[in-house]
């Protein structure tokens, strides 16, 4: 399954293991029977830092796991316990999901009856590579929480990856104009430790153990089941794209759980500073990805999933760690090198969410030139103009033309993924709902989750839906605001796996959802909307309500014109955030065609997104 020999391949009368671990000194290979006893030890040899034994008799199916025996020093980042049974980082598949226990933590503590076996398994072919569109349209899915509730899709795939292609499942994402879809975490992870005496479970998946391992929870028909759904979803037209998560483990701090990484060679996987782990990602843990061994496995996890599921692309949580060196971050570090030099990586879709909560983490625009990047500038920017903030006029009309401000101009305003909303934070909805948010459901006094997010309460969906699509860049939705979801005020809803984040399809907005499809329409029908070039003052113009030139030095603007004059015709874009109906009135001794407006009414309607074409003869 890896351009490396790490793992398991099968043999014609048993199988080979692999492990790494530099500091170990001893490993074995511990199989389990199908009732998750231990049957068999074998101690593997070691050549450098890798470990390997050939073990007769082994066929598809056997489920094992490893100890790892070594110097208990925790004050040196030494963390060895041979008690603990530890999954091997390249298995695709373990045989039920990870749940967290406290005694996994506990050293001494022999974990054979607490944790999921690695499943060695026939290694499947590849898929042939495809040829990828870039995304026009992507669609963030949680995927248990878009189908658990369907009630359209079989009873048994609901909430499981198989659903996704099923014909409801696919005729919605046809409705939107939806080309790519970005599935969130597929990897086996474990619940946080606070969750499970709080009766919560994770509901993201962003807490992963494994960076192979599909979880059970989301296709118990293992490597097949989802092999089989993303083919069908190419079928469809679709972009596959998998959120991957390579900025920290479930093994979290020094009271974690001990179940891979940590237990095979702590002090290679993390990020220590005299034995302790640097948190430059809030949750415990860093990865060290700046070294040979991590950025093998990372290539090597990121390939099985391109030649063995056929996934398009990748979009990395907190991505800056991905380019986190001892000095901080920088877009030519081991990883980000790695991939850009690999033949088929660097040809995927590439998304960055750039930032992290460590020193210097925030690195909006600062990744290679061929990545996407989530805009969290547009998100905010947007929101503020209709709001009426103070001098939001003139961000919005960065964020309007593709962000030139962060996004560079070699690669083109593409490269900025527009959101409005995203899982993390307030729905679309939401935002226009509530004025704070109201975490209490998670169980930790309402401290959790973002504090100052930017709200409209008593807002226009449809006029921020409007701007996403008319702006430059690549637009992108979260599933189910498409149709007016909710959580409740909750904006940080990782820990509500629930009907919190479960999408209520018998109370959805389906007039909701037929505007956005007009809006998806809308915009790949006029290319000028969609264009991969940033916009010049030959070939735009800004202007107020009255015709005349836009004045950016006001502090309140509310109505922004913008003509965009292309070889063959000219259009207007007109936001109006005031609560007056306005006439446009840009060249006036033209005629104009009004083509699209997010509110009924003539003209610009109060708070209103409008688009106009020029009339010829």
């Amino acid at each position: 399954m890896s351009t490396s020999t790490l793992g398991v391949t099968l043999t014609n009368d048993g199988a080979r293991f692999w492990v790494r671990s530099a500091h170990a000194t001893h490993v074995d290979v511990c199989l389990f029977d199908g009732a998750d006893r231990e049957t068999a030890r074998h101690r593997m040899k070691h050549t450098g830092d890798v470990h390997s034994t050939t073990v007769k008799g082994v066929k598809p199916g056997q489920r094992y796991g490893y100890r790892v025996d070594g110097p208990w020093h925790p004050e040196t980042g030494q963390r060895f316990d041979y008690s603990k049974v530890l999954l091997d980082p390249y298995a695709p598949e373990i045989d039920r999901h990870f749940r967290y226990d406290e005694r996994l933590g506990q050293h001494g503590f022999d974990s054979a009856s607490a944790v999921p076996k690695a499943i060695v398994r026939q290694a499947l072919s590849k898929v042939p590579l495809r040829v990828i569109n870039q995304p026009q349209f992507i669609y963030e899915i949680n995927v248990r929480a878009l189908t658990k509730l369907h009630p359209g899709v079989p009873e048994q795939q609901r909430g499981t990856v198989a659903a996704l292609a099923s014909p409801h499942i696919l005729g919605h994402l046809k409705l939107l104009g939806v080309d790519t879809i970005e599935l969130m975490p597929l990897t086996a992870w474990m619940d946080e430790r606070h969750l499970p005496p709080l009766g919560l479970r994770n509901a993201w998946g962003y807490n992963p153990v494994s960076f192979c391992a599909v979880d059970p929870r989301l296709a118990p028909g293992g490597l097949a089941e989802l092999r089989s759904t993303v083919s069908r979803l190419h079928e469809a037209g679709l972009n596959v794209i998998l959120d991957f998560v390579f900025n920290h483990t479930a093994e979290s701090d020094a009271q974690g759980p001990t179940v891979s990484f940590r237990g095979l060679d702590n002090a290679t996987y993390y990020r220590l500073s005299g034995g302790s782990y640097i948190n430059d990602t809030g949750c415990g843990n860093t990865l060290a990805l700046d070294t040979p061994v991590a950025v093998q496995l990372c290539v090597d996890a990121l390939l099985h999933w391109v030649e063995v599921i056929g996934i398009d692309g990748f979009r990395f949580d907190l991505a800056t760690i991905m380019g986190r060196e001892p000095l901080g971050f920088r877009r030519e570090a081991p990883l980000l090198a790695a991939i850009a030099a690999h033949p088929i990586l660097s040809s995927r879709i590439l998304i960055a969410e750039p930032w992290d909560v460590g020193p210097g983490g925030y690195q909006l625009g600062n990744f290679p030139p061929s990545w996407h990047e989530w805009n969290d500038k547009y998100r905010d920017d947007v929101r503020r103009f209709w709001r009426g903030d103070q001098w939001s006029a003139n961000a919005l009309a960065t964020r309007l033309t593709g962000s030139s401000d962060v996004m560079s101009r070699k690669t083109g305003p593409s490269r900025s993924i527009n959101f409005l909303s995203a899982h993390d934070g307030f729905t679309l909805r939401d935002v226009v709902t509530y004025a704070s948010k109201d975490n209490r459901a998670n169980g930790e006094n309402n401290r959790d989750g973002k504090h100052d997010e930017v709200t409209w309460v008593g807002g226009n969906t449809r006029a921020l839906l409007a701007t996403l699509f008319l702006s430059r860049g690549t637009p992108m939705i979260t599933a189910g605001d498409e149709f007016g979801r909710t959580q409740r005020g909750n904006n940080n809803a990782y820990a509500q796996d629930n009907e919190i984040t479960w999408l209520d399809w018998k109370n959805a907005d389906t007039e909701l959802s037929t505007f956005v499809a007009s809006l998806a329409k809308l915009r790949s029908n006029i290319p000028e909307l969609a264009s991969n070039s940033f916009l010049s003052e030959h070939d735009a113009e800004w202007f107020d309500v009255d015709g005349s030139k836009l004045d950016w030095s006001a502090a309140v603007t509310r109505f922004t014109g913008l003509a965009i004059k292309a070889q063959s015709r000219t259009i207007v874009i007109a936001v109006n955030g005031s609560n007056q109906p306005q006439k446009m009135n840009f060249q006036s001794k033209k005629k104009w065609q009004r083509i699209f407006c997010s509110t009924a009414g003539e003209d610009c309607p109060p708070i209103s997104v409008s688009l106009f074409e020029e009339c010829h003869g």
